[in-house]
């Protein structure tokens, strides 16, 4: 039996179509029924298709539907609550995916009546890429679902909701929205700040060319420029939205890098290594309890050695 017998899903990018695929092929969704504001979106969705039925509105996906999940940037949120809130249908259970939660719980519960469950929700799971053919039905498997309900959520809402996202292969947590923020902001919104940052410096070096940039990339700064190709919409919205945790998790980071610079100006190696001991051992943490992979290099595929060895182009002159 399905989790809900009707869902919508407002927003078909790499979240919302991956809850799609993922809703119908474990049957947690008797029927998915999909809206974007986007008309081409629509129309690929619709040759894609991820959902039951593509709707021209999202206030034509929430009506009469069972689960209402907002699947667009958190910057979005309080727009879209005032398109749905009047076509909803008594004991629907509202929720959405930003990675953002006290923001979007002020934004969205006051257009909410009573008879409405709204529930703020973050799969903590995604790639670098955007849009509806982005998306893929594995992407929440053994990720982590935090469900963030205020106060005076009822408890069986919740624990529907958290059903459903179980069905799709996560595990579900249970925070307040200011604690998820802060938590998010050390593990996920200032390392993409970082990652902006230094490939926003290398590209701005006059000293070195892209082209250099870019042939030369170690392994470290190729996972930077994954990590900072994210949409940049999504993750405007997502630091102006957390605003003071993220500044309160980069006011501990600098304070940190200061002293990081001072042990390599002064030649402190014993600082160094019990830092760089102490972050390896975290990653070898993170590998253990499943939310990496243990393969070397992250698991990226190399091309074999060929049989025969290849001619060298370059050689240097000798006198």
């Amino acid at each position: 039996m399905p989790v809900f017998d009707r869902v919508a899903l407002l927003g078909l990018g790499l979240i919302g179509s991956s809850i799609a695929r993922a809703a119908r092929a474990c049957g947690a969704a008797g029927r998915v029924i999909a809206s974007d504001i986007s008309a081409d979106v629509r129309r690929r969705a619709e040759a894609l298709g991820i959902a039951d039925e593509i709707a021209a509105t999202n206030a034509e996906a929430a009506a009469h539907s069972d689960l209402v999940i907002a699947c667009v940037p958190v910057g979005q949120s309080g727009t879209v609550a005032a398109d749905i809130a009047s076509h909803l249908k008594t004991g629907a259970i509202v929720s959405d995916v930003g990675s953002v939660k006290a923001s979007v719980l002020a934004d969205m519960a006051p257009h909410f009546g009573p008879g409405v469950h709204f529930i703020p929700a973050h799969p903590v799971a995604g790639t670098e890429y955007s849009g509806p053919e982005a998306g893929f039905a594995e992407l929440f498997l053994d990720r982590w679902c935090i469900l963030t309900p205020p106060p005076e959520a009822e408890a069986g809402a919740v624990g529907r909701l958290a059903t459903f996202w179980q069905a799709l292969g996560t595990n579900v947590e249970t925070m307040s929205a200011q604690h998820h923020d802060l938590v998010l902001a050390i593990t996920s919104h200032v390392p993409h700040l970082i990652a902006y940052t230094i490939v926003g410096t290398a590209d701005d070096l006059e000293t070195v060319t892209r082209s250099e940039v870019m042939k030369f990339s170690a392994g470290g700064f190729r996972d930077f420029t994954r990590i900072a190709a994210s949409d940049p919409t999504m993750w405007r919205d997502v630091f102006l939205h957390n605003r003071e945790a993220v500044l309160e998790m980069l006011g501990r980071f600098n304070e940190d890098i200061a002293a990081l610079a001072r042990a390599i100006r002064w030649g402190d190696g014993d600082t160094l290594f019990n830092l760089f001991s102490r972050t390896r051992a975290i990653r070898r943490g993170i590998v253990e309890i499943g939310q990496d992979s243990p393969a070397p290099d992250f698991g990226r595929p190399h091309p074999s050695l060929p049989l025969e060895p290849l001619p060298r182009p370059y050689a240097a002159d000798s006198e």
